[in-house]
């Protein structure tokens, strides 16, 4: 189509593995799609060196995304790549450019290469920004934010924290902030005994789940220390912990021998791939996401996608997303609360009660408001 729009979305995507980051560049590539604009992917060849990886790789085994054009192209850490990158973006000519911003580590990268693209004066480079400041913050970080955002046109935050934190580096640029969408690309829910049986659990039990990279920002402590509270030792109720460590794991092996939860907790520490996220969350009764410290997390809209209530902490954006009460409950970062809350959620049988409202409650999370937000940014 001659007149067809053009738009670019640059950040993670596969052949790198597909967490958060990756699933949602990808998905929101078929969003676009399907308003029928020409969408391409450009993904990192190299994202992270790999001193500073904490995984065991970054490249996926899965098979590549059907229909989506991704080229292999950003180098984070070569000024002489972003040079090619921003000229070659400039000189096709996008009508926007979709920067994902999460890291500080990526302002010298990203903010050169957007840059060098609205100087064709037809661009409009919108970011997602994740985050503005990172959970583990450094010197550099206000250095280095502030350097990528005097380099785009406008900004949308699916956090209401991220958009006070950009306030604090611009008070002209074009900013809204937007929820998070559904993860609504990891197929359909299996059947719980099925996914018990799959993940070789042990059925007489209910689960709770944490889920996704295991940091210490992310509470598992406070979620382990919530499992030692007698009460809630002596139910049916056992830790699934599904995910691989970016920190060390052996104080959270020690703390869970020291609080005598060998038989409590299941650990699956290790990348779980998108192929596997439906067995981890249909064989769940529970989510739990006791953050110290948050933004947003995908993991929320995973658990919308399959309809599992959660327990999560007033941290960040959490609490903008979790209706308290309704679809699971919302707590400080404490684990007498956290664990208070898991005990009422399995004595009260609220499974089929927040279930239903979830039902509803999805129907909030639209992708097609992620790309009209974008757009509208774009035009101001």
């Amino acid at each position: 189509m001659e007149n067809q729009r053009k738009v670019i979305i640059l950040g993670s995507a596969y052949p790198l593995r597909g967490g958060g980051i990756a699933t949602f560049n990808e998905r929101l590539a078929r969003a676009y799609i399907d308003n029928g604009y020409d969408t391409e992917i450009i993904t990192f060849s190299l994202q992270y060196p790999s001193i500073l990886f904490p995984g065991k790789t970054q490249l996926s085994t899965e098979e590549p995304p059907k229909g989506l054009k991704i080229k292999v192209m950003m180098n984070s850490i070569n000024p002489f790549n972003w040079l090619k990158v921003g000229r070659y973006i400039k000189k096709m000519r996008p009508d926007i450019v979709i920067v994902r911003y999460w890291t500080p580590f990526m302002g010298p990268c990203l903010g050169t290469i957007s840059r060098i693209i609205r100087r064709n004066k037809h661009t409009k480079v919108v970011t997602i920004a994740d985050n503005i400041f990172p959970h583990e913050r450094n010197f550099l970080d206000t250095l280095l934010s502030s350097y990528f955002v005097r380099s785009v046109d406008g900004f949308v935050t699916m956090s209401q924290s991220v958009l006070n934190d950009l306030k604090h580096f611009t008070d002209t640029k074009p900013m809204a902030y937007t929820l998070h969408p559904l993860y609504d690309n990891f197929g359909a829910v299996v059947p719980q005994k099925q996914a018990l049986q799959e993940l070789q659990l042990d059925p007489d039990y209910n689960y709770v789940l944490f889920f996704g990279f295991i940091r210490d920002y992310k509470g598992l402590d406070l979620l382990l220390d919530a499992f030692a509270n007698p009460q809630l030792k002596a139910m049916p109720v056992k830790l699934l912990v599904a995910g691989e460590f970016y920190v060390k794991e052996e104080k959270y092996l020690q703390q869970i021998a020291r609080l005598q939860l060998e038989d409590k907790v299941v650990l699956h520490t290790r990348f779980i791939p998108n192929t596997q996220v439906a067995l981890y969350f249909s064989a769940a009764h529970l989510i739990a996401q006791p953050y110290k410290s948050a933004t947003q997390s995908g993991v929320t809209q995973v658990a919308y996608h399959f309809e599992k209530p959660i327990v999560t902490t007033n941290v960040g954006g959490l609490a903008e997303i979790v209706s308290n009460g309704k679809v699971g409950f919302v707590v400080n970062p404490d684990s007498a609360e956290i664990a208070q809350a898991v005990i009422r959620f399995f004595e009260e049988n609220l499974y089929d009660t927040f279930h239903a409202a979830m039902k509803e409650e999805k129907k909030r999370f639209s992708w097609d408001r992620m790309v009209e937000t974008i757009n509208k940014i774009s035009l101001e």
